[in-house]
């Protein structure tokens, strides 16, 4: 089975790059270059001959569309004839796949970018075209720094598979590799220069004194830092255990409230109730202290019967229940049954 990967130079990476930071949208073209298939073969007596293929496509130029979306309609079908005109002079076999750019989107093909190389495939007749993909997002917010990741994809019996990408002139680089030392200098003015003037800036060790002075400082201000984030520290601890202790008085005290109301409300006598003095010696002074107003019994024709024994009129003393009853109430109440008693007379007549 063979083990595509792509190879791409930097100048080519480096120019995609470029033409996409540079567009006010994203941008799709085409990928020329060439590809090539080394077949190796493993013999050995153990076991049956293994053949590895290796499928390399190296990267060398790209063609970009002025527009999106015209190199395919909606359906996804090619439009030749823009294809011509987008390759000019190079030739059709020349194209080894398309790319696209796009921005704050994930190393995903999209159900369109999906359809448009199967029918890329049929319409230039590669059935090993690639498809290369760079989706970059800005880090800054003024847009000075951008990051720019890349991916290529080919597809197997209408499946995609991710395969590597190479740069070729790019390698990674060490730190110590942009130091530069400068070379030393054997004229004898500048030794004399530096001798006069050198321990006015260098120290002994042959720093500059400011850099020293500076890391002083430095040590100074972390060492205050964390004395300060020690007592912060503590005081958080004192504050905590503070607040821990009035929480449970708190507490403790709710339950002493509780309980002293419970036992209240269960010990707890009713008062007897109060007469109102004032009003009882009003209601004598003004209706007097007749049994006729104290009693409760009435007789078969409704009127007040006296009770014998009853408490003296300046008695602090008072039955529970008698209502007081007025003469008016009583007189009226006599009329009306002597008006009755007459009229029965007068039909029996």
């Amino acid at each position: 089975m063979s083990e595509p990967s792509v190879r791409v130079s930097g100048t080519v990476l480096a120019s995609l790059m470029f033409q996409h930071v540079n567009s006010d949208s994203d941008v799709e073209g085409l990928v020329l270059g060439e590809s090539s298939f080394h077949e190796q073969v493993t013999i050995s007596d153990s076991q049956s001959d293994h053949i590895h293929i290796e499928e390399i496509y190296n990267l060398q130029k790209h063609v970009a569309c002025h527009r999106l979306h015209t190199l395919y309609s909606s359906s996804g079908e090619v439009n030749l004839d823009v294809l011509h005109q987008m390759l000019a002079d190079n030739k059709q076999d020349s194209v080894i796949g398309w790319y696209r750019q796009r921005r704050h989107s994930e190393q995903h093909m999209t159900f369109r970018e999906k359809l448009v190389h199967e029918k890329m495939k049929s319409a230039l007749k590669n059935p090993h075209m690639i498809f290369l993909l760079l989706t970059s997002s800005r880090v800054t917010p003024t847009d000075s720094t951008h990051r720019i990741e890349y991916s290529a994809f080919t597809s197997r019996s209408r499946r995609f598979m991710n395969i590597p990408v190479l740069v070729t002139n790019l390698g990674l680089l060490e730190q110590q590799g942009y130091w530069k030392v400068s070379a030393p200098c054997s004229a004898s003015g500048y030794s004399l220069t530096m001798k006069k003037h050198g321990s006015r800036f260098f120290c002994s060790s042959g720093l500059v004194k400011e850099v020293d002075e500076m890391n002083k400082m430095n040590d100074s201000l972390q060492a205050e830092l964390q004395k300060v984030c020690r007592e912060v520290e503590v005081s958080e601890r004192a504050v905590e255990a503070l607040q821990a202790e009035v929480s449970a008085l708190r507490r403790s005290l709710r339950e002493k409230q509780h309980s002293s109301a419970r036992e209240a409300a269960g010990t707890a006598i009713p008062a007897p109730p109060k007469n109102n003095h004032l009003l009882l010696e009003a209601v004598r002074a003004l209706l007097g202290s007749s049994p006729l107003f104290l009693t409760q019994t009435l007789n078969p024709q409704a009127f007040p019967v006296p009770h014998k024994h009853l408490f003296p009129a300046h008695s602090d003393s008072e039955p529970d229940q008698g209502p007081l009853v007025l003469d008016s109430c009583v007189k009226k109440q006599r009329e009306t049954l002597q008006g009755r008693g007459r009229k029965r007379r007068r039909n029996n007549c």
